[in-house]
């Protein structure tokens, strides 16, 4: 799931998934951090929740996916959108 907060030029994003689906380590890896894992690492939230929350810039399109542990790609499908095998998001 993607939570967004539009400022005046960026785009605050928040990457969240459940606690433990799937189990262990989980990063978002995209455009935005010239696809490096464990870069962007989701941490639990008090309401149980793992999330990063990144700062994009506003009116662009970023292309990302989600490393799991057990070298597992996967993709958001509250995204919306795709191109190839990856996630796509407007901010």
């Amino acid at each position: 799931m993607l939570e967004r907060t539009l400022r005046k030029d960026r785009t605050e994003v928040t990457f969240v998934l459940p606690a433990d689906c799937p189990p262990g380590p989980v990063s978002v890896v995209g455009d935005f951090n010239g696809w490096v894992p464990g870069v962007h690492t989701l941490e639990r939230r008090t309401d149980g929740k793992r999330a990063v929350t990144l700062t994009l810039p506003s009116e662009r399109v970023h292309s990302f996916r989600y490393l799991a542990a057990g070298d597992y790609w996967f993709n958001d499908e509250s995204a919306g959108d795709r191109e190839g095998p990856n996630s796509r998001l407007h901010t």
